[in-house]
């Protein structure tokens, strides 16, 4: 049987065929739409923290970030990693959640500054850990999100999401079409981090959190759990 699956972001071609060869039909749209800033990249900055590719691609977009002295970057997320050591700069830490980042920054570098590059919609958790530590810790916006709402007639097996804004958009297109929202008891929201799924369980979707914070791991999420239930509810009518 085939099951239908969501994604709150564009699917690159080989991502769509590896679940179309997986036995899954597959649509895709962008629930959040991005848009870069303007900003003067101050100098000499000791410590820079970005907590998503969006962040770096804005901050290498500034004519001014050439004349920063940064010496080292701390991230979230393995391809906010590669992305930034593809274009010249220097990974000092690497984690996958904003949390873990906070604590290991409380612990290792608490007499140091830090100024973090990041969205209007950013999550507090790491902010809100470094000021109860005293640890300075100055932002710059380096873009807007906003919410792309659309709504779905159909059910869906599936429904992937990749932050917690992709979450609130989906809901809101409902809202904003004035319709109510289906309900989604067999749907299964595969979730890039455990805080996208504590987004989905607000709404009463029930969350399975992927492997590592990546689109294809959230990818394999998705295949390895509903292939399980496809096999069963096969063995269920059998």
């Amino acid at each position: 049987m085939h099951k239908n699956i969501l994604a709150t972001k564009t699917l690159t071609a080989s991502q769509e065929k590896t679940m179309r060869n997986a036995g899954f039909s597959v649509v895709s749209y962008d629930a959040i739409q991005i848009e870069f800033s303007d900003f003067e990249v101050p100098s000499n900055i000791e410590n820079i923290i970005f907590t998503s590719q969006n962040a770096v691609k804005s901050f290498l977009k500034q004519q001014s970030f050439q004349e920063t002295a940064a010496s080292n970057c701390f991230c979230v997320g393995e391809k906010t990693k590669a992305f930034l050591e593809e274009n010249g700069q220097k990974v000092f830490k690497m984690t996958h959640y904003a949390s873990e980042l906070a604590d290991f920054i409380i612990k290792n570098h608490k007499n140091e500054a830090f100024h973090f590059f990041c969205g209007n919609i950013r999550s507090d958790v790491l902010p809100s850990e470094l000021k109860k530590a005293n640890i300075p810790l100055f932002e710059t916006e380096t873009y807007k999100t906003t919410l792309n709402l659309k709504h779905f007639d159909q059910k869906w097996d599936g429904i992937l999401f990749f932050s917690p804004s992709g979450v609130r958009s989906f809901i809101e297109g409902f809202k904003n079409a004035e319709e109510e929202i289906p309900s989604y008891s067999e749907t299964i929201a595969f979730c890039i981090g455990a805080t996208t799924a504590s987004e989905a369980k607000k709404n009463n979707l029930q969350t399975r959190i992927a492997a590592t914070t990546t689109v294809e791991s959230v990818l394999e999420k998705a295949i390895e759990t509903l292939t399980k239930r496809n096999k069963t509810d096969e063995k269920s009518t059998n």
